[in-house]
């Protein structure tokens, strides 16, 4: 195991296809939007304290990184929740389901009321059981 290599030994440098994957073996996960994406909620909410944890006790958490972050997670069960984000009200894109692409959002939008409350729903049949939401990610 390791990285791709050719009958010979030597690793193989890997393509990129039109679609933003890679070839020739390689998986390039840090090019996968959710992964790409997180980054930038790290970089957006980087000095920010963890506030407004939530939790069910049964595998699904919440919490907002200050002012700046939030982000759900389930891994047991539908979560639908009126939660607190800590953000500015506004519509926010969901950077794990979609991006911003000309002022709309390719995924799941977040309606963040003036009082910083949302309704937060993943479905646990959805791909990543994963909201996140930043103030760079409001339309």
């Amino acid at each position: 195991i390791g990285p791709p290599q050719d009958g010979s030994g030597n690793i193989v440098s890997p393509g990129i296809n039109d679609d933003g994957t890679c070839s020739n073996g390689w998986i390039c996960e840090h090019r996968w939007r959710q992964i790409f994406n997180m980054v930038g909620f790290r970089n957006v909410a980087a000095g920010t304290t963890i506030t407004n944890w939530w939790s069910n006790n049964d595998q699904q958490i919440a919490f907002s990184r200050g002012n700046k972050g939030f982000v759900a997670f389930t891994n047991g069960g539908d979560l639908n929740q009126h939660l607190q984000t800590g953000l500015p009200g506004g519509t926010y894109c969901d950077i794990i389901s979609g991006d911003i692409s000309n002022g709309s959002c390719t995924g799941k939008t977040v309606n963040v009321g003036s009082d910083g409350y949302a309704d937060i729903s993943l479905g646990i049949n959805e791909d990543d059981g994963v909201l996140a939401i930043h103030v760079n990610a409001k339309l």
